[in-house]
């Protein structure tokens, strides 16, 4: 009994202690934790969902007005040196259109499929300075005849160094190189190809204070604020504000240029702030088609071609980064490793057609336009094969396509200061994929972020107006070449980040590194939406080999 007794008494129940609450994370009574999202919840139409035709028709064309800009300001930069006026500057205009909305509607159909805007590229400014340059000791009997050889000369080293595009792109090895991306690298590639654009926004922006400030501000009141007064102000300045603002302050650039406020000024305020000084509506013809070799035979000569081909890889890098962006801002998936190879080679072939149709730079994806999918929070590819049809349309009809490329350059740039940030702030997203409090990746995200601007900022600031740029041997060639691929931000950022990111503990941190997330997406058939978003349309893939996939 005793030992009953003291057993009994050793088991009486005891009183249940409070189980301790769990260890919380740092700061989470401060506000709720955001998990990692692989889809933009808050887009109104993605990749494969469309608007009302009304809409799709508006926006389409708001995507033509911004790629308009990019191609006014090439245009401007390059043709005067050329030896160009008014009527060949309109015609150059006509053909980056109509090379644009072609290679847009194949890249859109055969390419990435993403809802992207091939329009002329930047980085091919450089090569192009380049061949003037070289052709500047010539003797020609006019200014016009001088343009005219130097466009046949730019073709000639646009048709054969598209050759690098086609074979890095249908060989597979442009997407081999993408399998050594991971969040860490995509961040700040995507962030540079937004945030490289800088000096061609606020800057030009300061061009024509007077234009370019209210643009700005009338577009963040309009388009962030006043949508939020009544339900029906929302959908329409959401997605419509850009061209309501457009129309206003350019209205009220053509008062002040009627008034006078711009007859006693500096001639380069006269080309900013006017809306007449172009000369664009009178010189150019009402109808002219594009057709190849439109000014004539093409020249070919190596140390252009050389040249040309740097800027060809560098135009390559820019498209891959605006890639990624797109398909976040269009809710697809990352584009898997052959889809961005089958991207690059018709890249190239839609060079070798800029080449052929006479347009003075290649083509690649647009970042403003990428941007405006965020702005708008419309992401459908319909829109952006519909605006293909403004381009091509505008190029022929050359009066209306004039009419509105007088828009001042300062409001383009206006529109640009947000819609490349938009591309930039896309960027910023890519690194919830990957560990944010590794101080390895914090590491090789700001060394790969900080020289991708500094080094191509070094490069732009000691190049002149010639193209001679920082890197100056006697191979006028190879010079084009490094100049070329050091001044683009994206270019560098991937070189860099790449580079570190695949060599500084990469086994040990591959978690980290936020690889096994981007891995699915890489593969072919790693994860069923890839099929969805990306395969050709009609079963075409049934007829191409599989290498060409």
């Amino acid at each position: 009994m005793g030992e009953t007794h003291n057993h009994e008494h050793n088991h009486q129940p005891q009183p249940q202690q409070a189980a301790a609450p769990p260890a919380m994370p740092l700061g989470s009574a401060r506000g709720p934790m955001f998990p990692p999202a692989e889809q933009l919840l808050q887009l109104h139409y993605c990749i494969h969902s469309n608007p009302s035709w009304p809409q799709t028709v508006l926006l389409a064309f708001q995507h033509y007005i911004v790629m308009l800009g990019t191609t006014v300001m090439i245009a401007t930069v390059l043709v005067p040196q050329m030896g160009g006026g008014p009527g060949d500057k309109a015609r150059v205009i006509q053909s980056l259109l109509f090379t644009s909305g072609v290679n847009t509607l194949l890249q859109t159909l055969f390419g990435t499929r993403l809802p992207t805007v091939m329009g002329p590229s930047f980085a091919y400014i450089i090569s192009a300075l380049s061949v003037i340059n070289d052709l500047s000791d010539s003797t020609f009997r006019s200014e016009h005849q001088r343009f005219e050889h130097t466009m046949r000369a730019i073709q000639g080293s646009l048709i054969v160094s598209s050759i690098i595009n086609i074979i890095l792109g249908y060989g597979q090895v442009w997407g081999k190189l993408t399998r050594f991306f991971s969040p860490v690298v995509i961040t700040p590639l995507v962030c540079v190809v937004g945030l490289g654009f800088s000096a061609r926004a606020f800057p030009q922006v300061a061009d024509c204070i007077e234009i370019g400030l209210p643009m700005l501000i009338l577009l963040v009141i309009s388009q962030q604020y006043m949508q939020r007064v009544h339900p029906v102000a929302q959908s329409i300045l959401e997605r419509f504000a850009l061209l309501l603002c457009i129309g206003l302050i350019w209205a009220f650039a053509a008062i002040l240029t009627v008034a006078g406020a711009y007859n006693h000024v500096k001639e380069q305020t006269k080309m900013s702030c006017r809306i007449d000084h172009s000369f664009l509506l009178s010189s150019a013809p009402w109808i002219k088609v594009p057709y190849p070799f439109q000014w004539g035979t093409p020249i070919f000569r190596a140390s252009h071609v050389f040249g040309m081909m740097g800027a060809a890889l560098v135009s390559s890098a820019e498209s891959t980064a605006t890639f990624y962006a797109a398909s976040r801002l269009s809710g697809a998936t990352p584009p898997p490793a052959h889809v961005v190879s089958r991207s690059i080679g018709l890249q190239g072939i839609g060079q070798l057609f800029d080449g052929f149709f006479g347009a003075v730079v290649g083509t690649t994806a647009s970042v403003e336009n990428v941007g405006l999918l965020g702005l708008t929070r419309v992401g459908s590819r319909r829109v952006v094969q519909i605006s293909t049809a403004f381009m091509i349309f505008f190029s022929i009809f050359g009066k209306f396509g004039a009419f509105f490329a007088q828009i001042p350059l300062p409001i383009f740039a206006a529109i640009y200061c947000i819609l490349y940030g938009m591309v930039a702030a896309i960027g910023i997203s890519f690194i919830q994929f990957a560990n944010k409090n590794s101080m390895r990746n914090i590491y090789v995200l700001g060394i790969s972020l900080f020289l991708g601007l500094s080094i191509p900022q070094y490069f732009v600031m000691n190049t002149d107006i010639t193209g001679h740029g920082p890197v100056r041997t006697p191979a006028g060639w190879f010079n084009d070449i490094l100049n070329t691929i050091f001044s683009s931000p994206p270019t560098v950022a991937t070189i860099v980040g790449t580079v570190v990111d695949n060599t500084l503990e990469a086994r040990h941190s591959y978690d980290d590194r936020g690889v096994p997330w981007l891995v699915p997406f890489q593969r072919r058939k790693g994860d069923s939406r890839n099929e969805e978003f990306y395969s050709y349309p009609l079963r075409i893939n049934e007829y191409i080999p599989s290498r060409f996939l």
